[in-house]
């Protein structure tokens, strides 16, 4: 079948007869088993054996064709009913291994067509099919569901459904891309698959995804009743406006929307994506040509992707991320269970770290500040983030009131005598970060662990006046908390297995992928950031303009250039951080002494409405009044402060390579000192903690990729140029004279 996953829903009522063909064919590995109903309605359940989610495979092709056979066979059946017998999702996609086992191009387009001919074949029975989904319908689920002559879902939040291939560099390869046009039309059906977002159920019905939307309780009796009657009424799939009518209803129209579409994705991609481009063709072929012609494109790009770099990095990003979720802080190191957590802090990091705790972890917050204003803006963090949720229909308003009933505040210490972890969430001020660890102690039990969310301070010295040391961590989220996937779990050398294992779960609870690191200066993200940063400045000083410098990297496929990054964070932020890396690991962490005068000037970035680039009231209008201007404007007055004159000789390639280098060759070093665990952990602090590239698979895929000789080779002639910064690592030296690589 095609490249994705399937989970169908509820359990069995108890009028159901078993006269499955498959089970009298005396299989019971099979996922599809057939339940016939007295009422003329069978019941075609999905349940993959030994797997807790339903998982499209290869070899449900057979399984799948031996009960239409069956289905076409028995004139006694009048309708089906689709569904799950996983307990919370319907079909969560295609296993992705069928992908890695495909060794030709070819293999993979048989292996699309054949799920498309599944797909065909269920959609041309002579009776009416019914999907009833309950939880995850994505990907390949979502695509069987659209082979049905109808779908009804239920209003559960767990429900979602979307097309999510995109985001592993692939497309729908069972028809996704030909019929859900069709069923929502074709601007909608970009969106989705341009995206991969899900659509919660009102969303779907709206969209005419599905047909209706029930309470899972009467699911699959609706769904009965549904099939009963045959005819299937099909909600409006966009509004009928004149704009819409010419957009969608004609041929120039559409393909305003293709050009418009592939316009956008190509600013957004840089071109370093190809498979978004590769969907817009694929909907066009089959809206302008044919079906036919439509679902041979679809096959044959679907398998040019799955054969791409591109793919194959996002692929194995999904397979180290899938890993990390299995695995425990410490190995056989069970964690504690954590019922409620404190908060030290009601800033912006503060309260991200309550709402992550209450609505993702579902874990009490407890808020402390040093003033009432404090958890004031704490809280409406929350509001805001779950009132926007309520605007657009994810959650209902009972919903968002129950998880900010779960974060609460106070300026003293009461309630928390009972917490089982406080996150410190206060200033970069290591004696106040002391004397927090110090009254935390005081107040709360003597299990409670203490995690720091400092960005630079070393663990050991946050824990030198602990009298519980082994309570002390590190657990270093990055801004916005809500957004931002990662977390860096430091532990210092007196840190319990068990308070490893225990902050691992919490962060995992919280949505977040935490990698544990080394308590050393910097960390990892921000030790490998810093080189790359710093050769910004480097360039920029030598006089390259800044706007080409961030346009270099964007085009890279960073998500924002260093210069806007620094705006972002805060240069004050920057400059505080700089000097701490230099102490304790040498002059290659040296910031350029020019950039004192940013501070001297009080750019601090975006915050100060003063940086790089000009904010707020300091944007210049156009030549007309009023005229918006193109992309973020660059605060020239910046050049004069700094004595600069913006010519710019280097080449954009030029700049993105010197950048990204030097914190390949930190990244190497990382790895080789121990501060992160493995390549893949720190392949994924840099893409989730940094925005490098995933499509190059993270700094150390990338060094293998490029290979260390040449990588040393370029080091090595740079640093004869340009400077010492440039040496390439001892780890990395060695890797090019025995050949090895990471992966």
């Amino acid at each position: 079948m095609s490249d994705k996953n399937i989970d169908t829903g509820s359990e069995m009522n108890s009028n159901e007869v078993r006269v499955s063909g498959i089970e009298e064919k005396n299989v019971p590995s099979s996922a599809f088993t057939l339940v016939r109903q007295e009422n003329g309605i069978a019941h075609l359940v999905m349940d993959v054996v030994g797997d807790t989610m339903n998982t499209l495979k290869a070899e449900f092709a057979e399984q799948v064709a031996d009960v239409l056979v069956e289905i076409k066979n028995d004139s006694s059946i009048t309708g089906v009913v689709l569904y799950s017998g996983k307990q919370d999702s319907f079909v969560a996609g295609a296993d992705i291994n069928m992908i890695n086992d495909c060794k030709t191009k070819e293999e993979v387009v048989a292996l699309s067509r054949q799920g498309q001919r599944i797909f065909s074949q269920l959609e041309q029975l002579n009776v009416p099919v019914v999907a009833a989904i309950h939880g995850a319908c994505l990907g390949g689920g979502l695509e069987l569901a659209m082979a049905c002559h109808a779908r009804i879902c239920s209003d559960s939040v767990k429900t979602a459904l979307g097309l999510p291939e995109v985001q592993l560099g692939l497309l729908p390869g069972s028809g996704g891309t030909q019929r859900l046009p069709k069923l929502v039309g074709v601007q909608k059906a970009l969106d989705m698959m341009l995206t991969g977002k899900q659509l919660r159920a009102k969303q779907a019905l709206k969209a005419g995804l599905v047909n209706d939307v029930v309470p899972n309780s009467i699911l699959i009796a609706t769904a009965e009743k549904m099939a009963l009657a045959g005819n299937f009424k099909q909600t409006t799939t966009f509004k009928s406006s004149l704009i819409n009518k010419f957009l969608e209803g004609t041929s120039v129209g559409r393909g305003v929307v293709y050009k418009q579409a592939k316009k956008s994705v190509l600013s957004k991609t840089k071109g370093n994506y190809p498979a978004p481009v590769k969907i817009i063709n694929c909907v066009k072929t089959g809206m302008e040509q044919s079906s036919a012609k439509g679902y041979q494109i679809e096959a044959e790009y679907f398998a040019e992707l799955a054969m791409s770099d591109v793919s194959a990095q996002l692929r194995n990003l999904f397979f180290a991320t899938t890993d990390m979720k299995k695995e425990q802080g410490v190995a056989g190191v069970m964690p504690e269970k954590i019922t409620k957590a404190g908060v030290l802090g009601g800033g912006l990091m503060g309260g991200g770290i309550a709402f992550v705790t209450a609505t993702k972890a579902n874990i009490p917050a407890r808020i402390k500040d040093i003033d009432h204003q404090g958890i004031r803006h704490a809280i409406k963090y929350s509001y805001d983030l779950l009132n926007k949720k309520v605007k657009r229909r994810f959650i209902r308003q009972s919903e968002m009131q129950k998880q900010l009933s779960m974060i609460t505040g106070c300026i003293d210490y009461s309630g928390f005598k009972d917490v089982d972890i406080v996150v410190e969430a206060v200033f970069e001020n290591l004696a106040l970060k002391q004397n927090m660890v110090v009254e935390v102690e005081q107040q709360a039990k003597t299990s409670t662990i203490f995690a720091s969310n400092t960005s630079s301070l070393p663990i050991n010295k946050i824990a030198a006046k602990a009298a519980r040391p082994e309570n002390i961590i590190g657990l270093h989220y990055f801004s916005p908390v809500d957004k931002m996937p990662l977390v860096e779990i430091i532990p210092h050398e007196s840190t319990s297995d068990k308070t490893i294992s225990t902050t691992v779960a919490f962060a995992k609870k919280q949505g977040k992928t935490p990698i544990v690191v080394k308590d050393k200066a910097g960390f990892y993200v921000n030790r490998i950031l810093a080189p790359y940063m710093n050769e910004a400045a480097i360039l920029l000083l030598s006089g390259e303009p800044i706007d080409k410098l961030d346009k270099a990297l964007v085009n890279f496929g960073f998500p924002v250039g260093p210069m806007q990054l620094l705006d972002e964070v805060g240069i004050d932020v920057g400059a505080k951080i700089g000097p701490i890396l230099q102490a304790d690991l040498g002059e290659r962490f040296a910031a350029p002494s020019a950039f004192d005068k940013l501070l001297d000037d009080g750019r601090l970035g975006k915050k100060a409405n003063k940086g790089f680039y000009l904010y707020g009231k300091h944007v210049k209008k156009g030549f007309m009044q009023g005229l918006k201007q193109k992309g973020k404007q660059v605060d020239e007055s910046i050049y004069t402060l700094l004595n600069i004159k913006p010519a710019g000789t280097l080449s954009s390639d030029e700049i993105a390579k010197r950048c990204t280098y030097m914190m390949l060759n930190e990244a190497a070093r990382c790895v080789d000192e121990g501060i992160v665990r493995n390549a893949r952990d720190g392949d994924i602090g840099a893409i989730f903690g940094i925005g490098f590239p995933p499509f190059l698979g993270g700094p150390l895929r990338y060094i293998d990729n490029i290979g260390a000789q040449p990588l040393v080779a370029q080091l090595t002639q740079w640093a004869t140029q340009h400077g010492e910064r440039y040496t390439p690592c001892e780890a990395l030296v060695a890797m090019a004279e025995n050949g090895s690589s990471y992966y």
